[in-house]
């Protein structure tokens, strides 16, 4: 090709093309001293959020002189991909695809410009290399398809080889001995490969789940849980004193639950995993719960807010005292959006205090407390001490009882900026539990300033099916009957593990307090006035929030009727 060899300098491409600024190339240059050796700038770049992995493929791609492959769209040639060994695809981060002919090998690359692996990989298969470039999560993530059980299983056969080794033998049995044991034995590469093998899947929660003769694993991927392994039961003990280990447990503690943390890297990226064990009849279950760092920290845009939305969460952002309240059952995105909210809010100028059970992600130029029932650092207590801070905006993680309910009214009465979560399924119901537990109608009319409830859908794969809508689809999408309307049904394919949906996007209720819904509240009005008053002065349901994406083909008929199903007003 020509022009093959002459290496092309992703930043400098970047700029050129106006995908990003002179700034932003020096911002990441800095970040990149910071990771760890062997981190790409372009990935840097990425990582930053300045653009997306695909745009900064396609543009490398342009320069280059190779083509691009989406390893999602294609069938992976098995002959292709066994001329070369896992452990040669994991240390130069390619996959081999398809033969061109019968003397070239394709193969998709991360860098097709590193032509010292091109050249490397020619001679270890003694073919002529077609190189593609591909997106590096695609990547690793087919590595991962491919090899992770593979490799895991391969890990446990190996372990419980060695055990039996050690029996035979008649090894010491002493606790510092097995302690070693576990250090140095294949367990260790066993527990990290599962929590890889978690991130790369884009797991939100993995479960070890111990039974009479085996151990499951299962990954919670968009909300969903799926069965990735089975193990012999001859390997419990081992994994789950390794993850006692590393998250901090007590590892002679079987009878009582207990909760770990474990900060992890995977792939450059830094993970945050909080664990959670539970004695069970057959042992000890844990579950991980994992979460990047970077995740957290995301632009409102990002959140799935459509630009009505995104005008009242501003709106909302602007007030300087009052309590704003994002709810929600577990899992459905709170944390997020109050982080990005604490991200837009934290400024110079003010002094932003957390309390939080557990802190699940940093935030620059914010002071977070973690509440710690031993110490007697409840959030009530914790709240109290934070007023004597002179802060300007506190953010309480939940709102799990009247005493912190009624010191957040107060300290928003005071001047205060008041942000938190709260378990309800709508945002008008917040009011009535709220008043449940004993703050006054009055107090709360003069302090609330917006509710956000929010749900994930998940989102149709692209080889999603679509039809036209049955009568009672469109009666749930607030349609007329003779209106024309398509909808689409999840199928299933490569790209989405046969599943028909990939990824999750946030819907929203966002309920600005006016001072019509003031005196509803002061008056003890039912949430369904309280609701109609929101809808009146223009509040979009959860489920219409969710019609919208249906009608849009963004996510199903069922998964809205799953979703909004406690919401439904019908």
């Amino acid at each position: 090709m020509a022009g093959f060899r002459q290496r092309v300098r992703i930043g400098d491409v970047l700029v050129q093309a106006g995908l990003i600024t002179e700034e932003q190339l020096t911002l990441a240059l800095e970040e990149q001293k910071k990771k760890p050796k062997g981190t790409r700038i372009g990935q840097t770049i990425v990582d930053m959020g300045y653009i997306s992995e695909l745009d900064m493929t396609l543009e490398l791609q342009k320069h280059i002189d190779v083509g691009f492959i989406d390893l999602r769209k294609i069938e992976i040639d098995e002959a292709a991909l066994h001329v070369l060994t896992e452990a040669d695809c994991r240390k130069y981060n390619l996959i081999p695809f398809a033969f061109k002919d019968v003397m070239t090998l394709s193969v998709a690359m991360v860098d097709p410009q590193d032509f010292d692996i091109i050249d490397d990989i020619s001679i270890i298969t003694g073919l002529q290399i077609d190189p593609y470039i591909a997106m590096a999560s695609q990547i690793d993530e087919n590595l991962d398809k491919i090899y992770g059980k593979q490799q895991a299983d391969a890990i446990a056969e190996q372990f419980l080889k060695e055990q039996e080794d050690a029996l035979g033998t008649g090894g010491d049995s002493d606790d510092d001995s097995r302690k070693d044991d576990v250090e140095n034995s294949p367990i260790v590469i066993l527990v990290r490969n599962i929590i890889e093998q978690g991130v790369r899947q884009r797991a939100s929660d993995i479960h070890i789940e111990p039974f009479e003769t085996n151990v499951k694993v299962r990954y919670r991927i968009d909300g969903v849980l799926r069965e990735i392994n089975t193990y012999d039961k001859a390997l419990f003990q081992a994994i789950i004193a390794r993850i006692k280990i590393i998250s901090g447990m007590d590892i002679s503690e079987k009878r009582k639950p207990q909760d770990g943390r474990i900060t992890i890297d995977v792939d450059y990226k830094e993970y945050d995993i909080r664990v959670s064990n539970l004695p069970t009849v057959y042992g000890e279950k844990v579950v991980m719960r994992l979460a990047s760092k970077e995740g957290f920290n995301r632009a409102k845009s990002e959140l799935g807010l459509r630009p009505e939305d995104l005008e009242k969460f501003d709106g909302i952002l602007k007030n300087p005292n009052g309590i704003i309240l994002v709810t929600g059952p577990t899992g459905s995105g709170k944390s997020t959006t109050l982080y990005t909210a604490l991200s837009e809010l934290s400024t110079e100028e003010v002094n932003v205090v957390t309390v939080e059970d557990p802190v699940e992600a940093n935030v620059n130029g914010v002071n977070q407390v973690q509440v710690n029932n031993k110490a007697d650092m409840t959030f009530a207590n914790a709240l109290r001490s934070i007023l004597r801070q002179d802060p300007d905006i506190i953010m309480i993680g939940e709102i799990r009882d009247s005493e912190t309910a009624e010191i957040a009214v107060r300290a928003s009465i005071t001047g205060h900026l008041v942000v938190s979560t709260l378990h309800t399924n709508s945002t008008a119901a917040t009011v009535g539990r709220l008043i449940d537990m004993g703050i006054e109608p009055y107090m709360l009319g003069d302090s609330l300033v917006g509710i956000i409830a929010q749900r994930l859908v998940r989102r149709l794969c692209d080889c999603k099916k679509g039809r036209p809508a049955t009568a009672d689809e469109k009666r749930v999408l607030g349609l007329p009957a003779t209106a024309e309307q398509t909808v689409y049904d999840p199928v299933g394919c490569q790209m989405c593990n046969n599943l028909g949906y990939k990824g999750r996007i946030g819907i929203y209720e966002i309920m600005t307090i006016n001072q019509k819904i003031r005196n509803l509240i002061a008056e003890r009005a039912t949430a369904d006035r309280i609701k109609k008053a929101a809808e009146e002065d223009g509040m979009s349901s959860l489920r219409a929030s969710a019609a919208k994406y249906v009608c849009e083909g963004v996510t199903s008929v069922a998964e809205l009727m799953k979703v909004t199903y406690s919401a439904d007003e019908s």
